[in-house]
């Protein structure tokens, strides 16, 4: 699930610069996305890494992927860099926002003061995905890793939801597909659709298939049935049970396809109070929309 870039092809990226990108909306715009195409898919072996990346994301057995791009990410320049991920990016779905208020990428600091669990937060920030209470969640969830935690903490977690549903009792899973389940808020949203209220955790497609609409946090900050709650505290065991987990690098992308995978991230280490805001562990992160026709968001 990491892909390395080859170093020919590391040395053609850096010397192709990437025009500034503009949007439709919410969305990346179809022109910018056939220019960063056109610019790109010129260098050598582009075309195979992009296949790959696709591949992985929605072949048998896959779901998420880390691109390696730590050595793109030190010789160019922030804006530059960006660019150049937004292209990997498009060759994967279509890259957009849906928060007004951050035009494509948003910012994920650490601020010490915030809840916990928040992504933003330092603690434990339990399993999940993006946007759950949305009739048309991001399909794709995307991190760019600007700067680690220096004190060592923050693994990103994934688990195979699908597979974690599988091992759950029958009666768990019937009870996972009742309209009976509801998290957060929903307002000034682009893209993702209508406030889905309550919603089915089983979006009621053949088993393994359609999104597993879970977030960890609906079991301490909704109301619900003991018998709900009891079937989703199963699913979030079932999820942990199943998790791996990695270090994301300075310039490491990583790609979740939200249909499949769950994601989220081990506590920080103790003491982020210590360390200087501008050297804290930074994400950038990028949602993005399958295309229509696309097996991944069947």
């Amino acid at each position: 699930m990491f892909i390395d870039i080859p170093s020919e092809l590391e040395t053609d990226l850096i010397d192709r610069p990437l025009p500034p990108w503009e949007l439709d909306g919410s969305f990346l715009a179809q022109s910018s996305m056939e220019e960063y195409r056109t610019q790109l898919t010129v260098t050598p072996r582009f075309g195979e890494i992009a296949t790959t990346l696709r591949h992985t994301l929605t072949g048998a057995g896959g779901g998420y992927v880390v691109l390696r791009l730590g050595n793109l990410a030190k010789a160019l320049s922030g804006v530059r860099f960006r660019r150049l991920v937004t292209g990997f990016a498009a060759e994967v779905a279509v890259p957009f926002s849906p928060f007004p208020r951050w035009p494509l990428w948003k910012d994920i600091g650490v601020k010490v003061d915030k809840d916990p669990g928040k992504s933003s937060g330092i603690g434990y920030n339990a399993f999940h995905m993006d946007l759950v209470n949305g009739t048309l969640p991001p399909d794709y969830t995307t991190l760019l890793c600007v700067r680690s935690d220096s004190l060592g903490g923050g693994l990103s977690i994934l688990s195979d939801a699908h597979a974690a549903v599988s091992r759950l009792p029958e009666a768990s899973r019937a009870l996972l597909a009742e309209s009976a389940y509801h998290y957060g808020t929903f307002f000034d949203l682009f893209g993702v659709g209508e406030e889905y209220k309550p919603f089915p955790i089983l979006d009621g497609t053949a088993p393994g298939e359609g999104f597993v609409r879970f977030t960890a946090k609906m079991l301490e900050r909704s109301q619900l049935s003991p018998a709900h709650a009891d079937a989703a505290r199963e699913l979030a065991e079932e999820l942990v049970r199943g998790q791996v987990s990695f270090m994301l690098q300075p310039g490491d992308y990583l790609i979740v396809n939200q249909r499949r995978f769950l994601h989220g991230r081990e506590a920080l280490h103790s003491g982020q109070e210590t360390v200087p805001i501008n050297d804290r562990r930074l994400l950038l992160q990028l949602f993005l929309r399958a295309r229509a026709g696309d097996g991944s968001a069947a």
